[in-house]
């Protein structure tokens, strides 16, 4: 019965990515034709710090993010609160909480929110400002359920609300993320696929499209102060897939090394590919680097690289430390801060 289960999920994934596949155009760019463009923005500083090739290793509750299926690998209580120092001033902030049930499988919940600050409201009467302002929010909340259906394979499932809304407009979808975690024969070695953000389509509404519109401006006898609503397009969520392989060359008792690559294949962009590797010290100090979007023609992203500490009080509840850096090219860097609690 699990085996069927596993092959018909298989098929059923595999599927819905060769559909997706059909409509992407090689040597056509589809960048900046999506909504909810926040939701391709990775979290968890581990991952950042390893090039964000993870989809395979995801084994903390940061995993919510990149392959629900991760979560099952997360013993007891899992907490995570990550903070990413954006491009332009922009701040994102993830936390994910995951709980682990045995036989029954592990739970998750992540919220994700963005923090742009007050911008001023300009028209071109008043360049500088007419006293008002006004700001732009990204949300998203989870809830996540993964299975280890056999000791080597685990499946997650994580539905999605997504918000996103710009001075007194506003649009939602839901969505929801797919993954699977597959322990190979061969020794250390884990395949990991995920799709994520498949949902619905995003509208903006709101009063800010509210305008005064005249039908016919060559006549005067006509009321030219009609109350209209500027027509706003769907856009789809940027569907993103990934399959990913990660390694462990070195597994002693103080010392572990993982390595992974991951080929992502996006709804709003070219394909490319992710690498990135762990050190660990006696479970005790991390360091990490990577390399993000290889083979992707006019990236700004490159290399990445982090650290992270960790420390176990009262036997068994141990609290991490990570930080991440990535170069950003042109628009210079993001850095993200995380801090995880397991008990």
């Amino acid at each position: 019965m699990k085996t069927k289960t596993i092959i018909s999920f298989a098929i059923i994934l595999l599927s819905i990515t060769s559909l997706f596949a059909q409509d992407i155009v090689t040597d056509v760019s589809k960048r900046g034709t999506t909504a909810a463009t926040f939701l391709s923005i990775g979290q968890g500083t581990r991952a950042a710090g390893m090039g964000s090739a993870f989809v395979a290793l995801a084994d903390d509750p940061s995993a919510l993010y990149w392959n629900p299926a991760g979560i099952t690998k997360v013993n007891g209580v899992g907490f995570i609160v990550d903070h990413t120092m954006w491009i332009a001033d922009i701040d994102y902030n993830f936390l994910g909480l995951t709980y682990n049930l045995g036989d029954l499988g592990s739970l998750g919940v992540s919220f994700t929110t963005s923090s742009y600050g007050d911008m001023r409201v300009t028209t071109i009467d008043q360049p500088n400002g007419t006293g008002e302002t006004f700001t732009a929010n990204d949300a998203s909340f989870s809830v996540a359920w993964a299975i280890q259906l056999t000791d080597n394979f685990a499946i997650g499932f994580n539905p999605k609300f997504v918000y996103q809304s710009i001075w007194k407009t506003s649009s939602t979808a839901v969505a929801i993320d797919m993954g699977v975690q597959y322990v190979t024969p061969f020794d250390g070695i884990v395949l990991g696929m995920s799709i994520s953000n498949f949902g619905t389509k995003m509208q903006l509404e709101g009063n800010s499209a509210l305008v005064l519109y005249d039908p016919d401006p060559n006549s005067s006898g006509n009321n030219g102060n009609i109350p209209a609503y500027l027509q706003t397009d769907q856009w789809e969520l940027p569907l993103n897939f990934r399959v990913g392989v990660a390694y462990e060359p070195l597994k002693m008792d103080q010392h572990k090394l993982s390595l992974a690559v991951d080929a992502l294949h996006l709804s709003d962009n070219y394909e490319s590919v992710n690498v990135g590797g762990e050190y660990t010290f006696n479970d005790l100090f991390s360091l990490r680097a990577g390399y993000k979007s290889l083979f992707l023609t006019d990236s700004e992203e490159s290399f990445s690289f982090g650290a992270g500490i960790k420390q176990y009080m009262l036997g068994n509840v141990s609290i991490q430390f990570d930080y991440a850096y990535q170069d950003f090219g042109r628009l210079n860097n993001i850095q993200k801060f995380s801090l995880s609690i397991g008990f």
